[in-house]
């Protein structure tokens, strides 16, 4: 007796941005579609969020190994090893025997230039920096554009302007802002000029830092990472860590762009940290300040 040939199945590719990996349609003998199936595919749902997530970890940790990413995703080993050679090939990170390590190339740039970047990030980083100081506070306003512009915040409306406000500084386009504002006291330390951030470093810095206690250090960086903050000069970087010796909080204004990097020279673990203030949230950076005990400001919450 003649039996009919039993069903076959065809897949049929969607859309690539499309949730469903594939449709199985079920034919009879004659090729009629009987009925089809929607056959959901985790990976091809999910490829693109979970690369954004491994992407993000690694860069916030600066590297991490297949076996953690593969925990941490719920996928294959050989799942996330294709995704480190998609990001690789987007040149997010590089691909290591066994894991990734981050690609953040940090090309320090003249301040007139870095002042030009990202200004409503900074302004509103700076204005939520400003609300942290009370009347009668002494800060120090450490190089670089960021705490530049949580000076230019404090002392933006004299009405708002904390009094008998004392700040102590490095940077010369700190002492340009507050050199006329009323009631602000200043103190310039000496040292040797570093033309690229207009700031004062070196033996001399040093010790004139040593000698003042401030209420609050606001200190800018340049990486923000699981190993700490960092700056890409080692004068910089020296002058930045004995003012969070000598500060009773330290604050680090921080845009997003910055998590992740690690720069030349390290100036302290974040354990050193009070408070973080950035401009958006990162869920690594929640992760990282919590278990380091840091408080974690958002500029616009």
């Amino acid at each position: 007796m003649h039996r009919p040939p039993p069903p076959t199945f065809r897949s049929v590719s969607l859309c690539p941005n499309s949730k469903l990996s594939s449709v199985q349609l079920k034919r009879n003998a004659s090729g009629a579609s009987v009925f089809g199936v929607i056959v959901p595919s985790r990976e091809a749902a999910f490829g693109d969020e979970r690369q954004a997530t491994i992407a993000e970890y690694v860069t916030t940790r600066g590297r991490a190994r297949i076996t953690e990413l593969a925990a941490m995703t719920g996928v294959t080993e050989v799942t996330v090893r294709k995704d480190l050679r998609a990001l690789q090939d987007r040149g997010v990170l590089k691909r290591t025997h066994g894991g990734a390590i981050a690609l953040t190339p940090l090309v320090e740039r003249e301040l007139a230039g870095r002042q030009a970047s990202n200004q409503e990030a900074k302004a509103a980083i700076a204005r939520r920096c400003a609300e942290l100081v009370g009347a009668g506070e002494s800060v120090f306003l450490d190089s670089g554009t960021s705490v530049d512009a949580v000076a230019q915040a404090l002392l933006a409306d004299p009405v708002t302007t904390p009094a008998n406000l004392t700040v102590l500084t490095n940077a010369l386009s700190v002492v340009e802002r507050t050199a006329e504002a009323p009631g602000v006291d200043h103190v310039l330390l000496g040292g040797e000029l570093r033309r690229s951030s207009r700031s004062l470093v070196g033996p001399l810095a040093l010790h004139c830092l040593q000698r003042f206690t401030v209420g609050i250090a606001f200190i800018g960086v340049s990486g923000f990472a699981e190993g700490g903050i960092s700056v890409s000069s080692v004068g910089e970087a020296e002058v930045k860590a004995c003012a969070i010796e000598n500060a009773r909080k330290v604050v680090v204004p921080l845009e997003h762009t910055k998590v992740g990097a690690t720069d030349f020279a390290r100036i302290c673990g974040l354990d050193e940290i009070d408070v973080v203030v950035m401009d958006k949230r990162v869920p690594a950076v929640e992760d990282l300040c919590a278990a380091h005990g840091v408080e974690l400001l958002i500029a616009n919450d």
